[in-house]
């Protein structure tokens, strides 16, 4: 089982991107967007379940964000809008197979799968 997300890129602050998180060929219960600055530790930033229905995201970037599945494409999508200089980071998807509720998504040591990184700049 392989987690890729993509997606990344510069953008000027006030612009969006799409990430996106491909598993392969396994749809997971819990798909989470974590990110790390470097000197800190990996931050939460969504999480969705299997169904879409229950949806996580982090007080620091609420309003901007808006995470998605596509199961027939064992996708899940993050996207960001209205990007600041401070969203700058490399971008992690990480996913289970359990469901997990908020005190649990929040959590690194949850997760028994990740991705890559994938490098999101924001340009002021």
């Amino acid at each position: 089982v392989q987690l890729q997300a993509f997606g990344g890129g510069l953008v000027q602050a006030g612009g969006s991107l799409r990430l996106s998180c491909a598993a392969s060929g396994r749809t997971f219960s819990t798909t989470t967007w974590f990110r790390q600055t470097p000197g800190k530790e990996r931050e939460f930033v969504a999480a969705i379940d299997w169904s879409g229905s229950r949806i996580y995201y982090a007080d620091s970037m609420k309003g901007r964000l808006t995470i998605s599945r596509d199961n027939a494409k064992s996708t899940v999508y993050l996207q960001m809008n209205s990007l600041k200089p401070e969203d700058t980071a490399v971008y992690y998807c990480a996913a289970d197979y359990r469901s997990m509720r908020l005190e649990s998504v929040k959590d690194v040591g949850q997760y028994a799968y990740w991705g890559k990184g994938t490098l999101v700049t924001v340009s002021s």
